[in-house]
């Protein structure tokens, strides 16, 4: 697993827009989760507004992720998660999820990042990255954050609950709870 490189998606990497809205695609079908569908438009700027983490074994595709911000940039979401099935269980999404980490801490040093999941896994990642879950009213209220949830087949258990709850669990790391215990730790 080495041999794949992970970092920041450009221009170069429009061509594998297609095999990642796939990937996501089948693996929200294997797995019945609820995934928020992205337009090829849409992963495309990403890539041009280097927002999206890649991950390629060669020239062959293995993982992405994306962030966005949300609030006025008080928010930023890791989204899209993905790595192809055959390089499950070796890391790859740590490292991909980590590298988005780092991005939006870089891009968006005062923002709160977050993400909304149904793996374990990614919790697990999520909180080795510092981030805790928090009830929905924790997130940005920005509606257009969520009405990307719509194509989501669990949309109709969000929208009943008036965008409290859902099958999925925020998660949140806030920069500025972690500066009060570094600080801490300094004494």
């Amino acid at each position: 697993m080495e041999e794949i490189k992970v970092f920041v998606a450009d221009e170069r990497h429009i061509k594998y827009v297609d095999t990642i809205l796939d990937t996501i695609e089948r693996a929200a079908k294997i797995r019945g989760t609820g995934i928020a569908k992205r337009s090829p438009e849409y992963v495309k700027q990403k890539m041009l507004e280097r927002k999206a983490i890649i991950a390629l074994d060669g020239d062959k595709f293995a993982g992405f992720c994306y962030i966005e911000s949300w609030s006025n940039k008080q928010f930023v979401a890791n989204s899209g998660l993905i790595v192809v099935d055959t390089y499950r269980g070796h890391g790859l999404a740590k490292r991909i999820k980590r590298k988005a980490f780092e991005l939006s801490r870089e891009r968006f040093p005062e923002a709160k990042i977050f993400g909304l999941t149904t793996g374990e896994a990614v919790m697990k990642i999520n909180n080795e990255l510092g981030y805790r879950p928090v009830a929905f009213a924790s997130l940005t209220d920005d509606p257009t954050f969520w009405k990307g949830c719509e194509s989501c087949v669990n949309f109709d258990i969000l929208q009943r609950n008036n965008r409290r709850m859902c099958l999925c669990t925020g998660m949140l790391y806030d920069p500025h709870e972690h500066e009060n215990k570094d600080n801490q730790e300094l004494k």
